[in-house]
């Protein structure tokens, strides 16, 4: 991958003949020298005695002179391209001066940066954080609420620092769109077209316009990419700074796309297939030693793996250190992160004791996963399911997204009928038996041999009802602390991380994810599971508190009036921290499946079935809507189908021996495909495989790969019309069409720029004429004269 320098043969010949004819005359005239010898000494010497005699320090010495040039080289393409992106994304970019689309979430970050308080976020941090800082050093306090969707800025508010970030990167992308085609051995004008194609697209303008993470995600794929093309160049001279400042800037940006989301993985497989690609070409040149090839693979992949992770790890830290106070996402995470924030857990700590004991009233919290705790209530399972099953008819334990005062618990020894703490408190300690009462119930947790109600591949947990029908209580439960290394063999809060499991028949107490039927009020479903060994089995003591009184009426006041107290602080290390973190952002990415409007699905949207309605001014129906350009989408789809049947045709007809095109430019267009059509597909097929809500701007990684498709596919198509045999009635009509298609590339983005910058009124007649498919919805607000107008 990648093309040589070409070799300067002929001025190494000249520099050779030079050289040697030099010589050869040095040679005749040493002759002549040596021949006449002893005359020229004996001139010399008479012309010395003669020469006056002059002092060194009045030697008149020139001072040396020393030429330094610097020579500037400037593309004015690219010049033209950054110009005119800065331009239309810069272009009134406060405009409209209001919450669009995802700024509610992300305005949302950027103000918990400014005060230091943690939230959760299920994507990596880096986008927030550039954000964060041109907000910072816009003078942003954080004091802002962002409460809905077209909710207005305060005047004060720097709407042009927070929305600089995503702007710039948007400008950029063209410029380094532009250099990428050139990397790739295509022509100046077929990279000139690919920037124009970007900068004339409106859905990748509208997602510049706003504090979005698209725009940076692009710019440092596409620049990574660019990266490593120049390091392959540089093959020749391994270990060069150049070759390995190629390198590493290269993996700098592709990691720094992952650090905004996720789906940069994409990219960056993209890159390691680059440079192992060009690895593998490397092992056909017999000139290089075993020796050489092994270190410099070894090499790589140190690089390769160093990089990534060392950014990556370091973002977090940073992201972990920021975020160090208490806020309104604790709750996602487990009850020792929580404790470790300032202000969080630990913050009103009044002696909440540490160790469970024989009549502890506890909350039990589910560790890993979803956010809830064990609970009951009087409620009973139904005698049956739909299905037809029978159940026990017995009280519910379920699992509860919220604090409630049906969440607690009071642990109890088998052999012990109160249920106070005496002194010495009996401490719980790993393999204990215990039973466990519910507080405003008095019934003990119980399992038996009933397939759970929604789970039925799973066992029934409930709360014992005595009802004299011969099915006796299966309430004894053995305590495993899992992390007794750590802690300690004696229960403690917060920090033992407990498994229950069930004495007769030695299942876990499981949450299994699943969510109850309309009978359960929707909470979670709680089972047994005979696999006891998972992340669903583990349990942590969250609330903690000792029975004062065995009266059931007065520990039930007590509950009702019991103020959830946080234990000690707790302190987890960085890796504890980021390892809990990602389970978290991994678990909440698989539970985002929901229903929207504006949501599509993955073959939506390469012929643009459907947009997004970003922002709507309900007087004037000035509105944002994220729509593409349908000239840039639809030849885009055309050109990946046609270069698709180009790829099987060539390698059918050079299968037969027979040679359509050229060396070099087979080279190039193998060379496209690699980078270009796989980019696309990598950035295209995964999305068929997840179950999460979609919307179109997750296209717009594969969108900007399959522009680079579309562009050297409209080089390699005039190429061939060159150099075939009609060229003469091909070729000419080929550029009329290439100039007619990006004149209506230019036309379709003017129509649909308005809808780009929300600062144009529209009727809604107006609005029903750039309605070119059924399935674009348009918010129109009718006014009376519309709808005179329309009748």
């Amino acid at each position: 991958m990648g093309m040589l320098q070409p070799t300067q043969d002929a001025e190494l010949i000249n520099r050779k003949a030079s050289k040697k004819g030099k010589t050869d005359k040095d040679l005749l005239k040493r002759n002549k020298i040596i021949e006449s010898e002893p005359d020229t000494e004996k001139r010399e010497m008479e012309t010395d005695s003669k020469r006056p005699t002059q002092n060194p320090t009045e030697l008149n010495l020139q001072p040396v002179k020393f030429q330094c040039q610097i020579s500037f080289q400037f593309d004015l393409a690219s010049l033209i391209c950054l110009v005119v992106g800065i331009a239309t994304r810069f272009y009134n970019l406060t405009q409209p001066h209001s919450i669009v689309f995802d700024e509610l979430h992300y305005g949302k970050y950027v103000s918990l940066y400014m005060k230091r308080t943690f939230f959760f976020d299920s994507q990596p941090p880096l986008g927030k954080q550039l954000i964060a800082l041109a907000a910072y050093i816009g003078g942003y306090t954080g004091d802002f609420k962002f409460v809905a969707i077209g909710a207005a800025y305060p005047e004060n508010f720097p709407l042009f620092a927070v929305r600089f970030i995503p702007a710039l990167c948007g400008a950029l992308l063209p410029v380094s769109v532009y250099y990428l085609l050139l990397q790739l051995g295509l022509k100046q004008l077929t990279a000139a077209t690919a920037a124009f194609l970007i900068l004339f697209d409106n859905a990748l303008l509208t997602q510049s316009r706003f504090i979005l993470m698209e725009p940076m995600l692009l710019l440092f794929s596409v620049f990574g990419l660019y990266c490593l093309l120049k390091f392959i160049r540089c093959r020749e001279s391994p270990y060069t700074f150049a070759w390995f400042a190629w390198l590493i800037v290269g993996l700098f940006f592709l990691t720094a796309a992952v650090c905004i989301k996720f789906v940069g993985l994409c990219s960056l497989l993209l890159g390691f297939y680059v440079v192992w690609r060009d690895m593998w070409s490397l092992v056909a040149n017999k000139n290089l030693s075993i020796w050489s090839l092994v270190s410099q693979a070894l090499v790589r992949a140190v690089v390769l793996f160093a990089v990534p992770v060392a950014l990556y790890l370091s973002l977090f830290h940073v992201h972990l250190s920021i975020l160090n106070k208490a806020g309104p996402h604790d709750s996602v995470m487990t009850s020792a992160f929580q404790a470790s924030l300032e202000g969080g857990l630990a913050s009103i700590t009044k002696g909440q004791p540490l160790q469970i004991a024989h009549g502890s009233q506890i909350t039990l919290r589910h560790s890993h996963g979803r956010t809830c705790w064990m609970h009951s209530h009087a409620a009973v399972y139904p005698v049956r399911y739909p299905d037809k099953r029978g159940s026990s008819h017995q009280q519910q334990v379920t699992c509860y997204s919220f604090k409630d005062v049906n969440n607690w618990w009071i642990v109890k020894r088998p052999s012990r009928s109160d249920l106070a703490v005496s002194r010495p408190i009996d401490a719980i300690k790993d393999g204990d038996i215990i039973q466990l009462v519910h507080g405003m119930t008095s019934r003990a947790l119980n399992s038996h041999d009933v397939a759970a109600p929604v789970s039925p591949q799973n066992q029934e947990v409930s709360c014992y009802i005595d009802y004299n029908i011969s099915m006796p209580a299966q309430n004894l439960w053995r305590v495993d602390i899992i992390n007794k290394d750590q802690v300690g063999d004696v229960w403690h809060t917060i920090e033992s991380m407990v498994r229950l499991v069930h004495v007769n028949t030695s299942q876990a107490l499981k949450f299994s994810g699943k969510q109850l039927p309309d009978w359960g009020f929707n909470q979670h479903e709680i089972v047994t599971d005979r696999v006891v060994i998972q992340d669903d089995t583990v349990w942590n003591v969250e609330e903690h508190r000792y029975t004062k009184s065995d009266d059931q009426k007065e520990r039930e006041r007590d509950m009702v009036h019991a103020e959830m107290i946080p234990t000690r602080p707790t302190t987890l290390s960085f890796w504890d921290k980021i390892v809990e973190l990602h389970m978290k952002m991994l678990f909440s990415s698989s539970d985002t499946l929901q229903d929207h409007m504006y949501s599509s699905q993955p073959l939506d949207w390469p012929l643009l079935s459907r947009g997004i309605a970003y922002w709507v001014n309900t007087t004037t129906n000035a509105q944002v809507h994220l729509i593409g350009n349908v000239a840039i989408w639809y030849s885009g789809t055309i050109a990946i189908f046609s270069y698709c049947v180009l790829l099987v045709w060539y390698l059918c007809r050079m299968r037969r021996k027979i040679y359509d095109i050229s060396a070099d430019e087979w080279a190039r267009f193998d060379l496209v495909l690699e980078i270009a059509l796989f980019g696309y597909g990598i950035n295209m097929l995964p999305y068929f495989c997840v179950e999460r809500t979609l919307f179109l701007h997750h296209y717009l990684p594969a969108l900007v790969f399959k522009i680079v498709l579309l562009a050297a596919f409209t080089e390699h198509a005039l190429t061939v019309a060159r150099s075939c045999r009609w060229s003469n009635l091909i070729y000419w009509p080929l550029q009329i069409l290439f100039a007619s298609w990006l004149l209506m590339i230019l036309y379709v983005f003017v129509q649909f720029a308005p809808l780009s910058y929300g600062c144009s009124s529209f009727t809604v007649q107006q609005l029903l004429s750039l309605r070119w498919r059924d399935s674009w919805d348009f918010i129109m607000q009718r006014s009376a004269l519309d709808v005179d107008m329309l009748l």
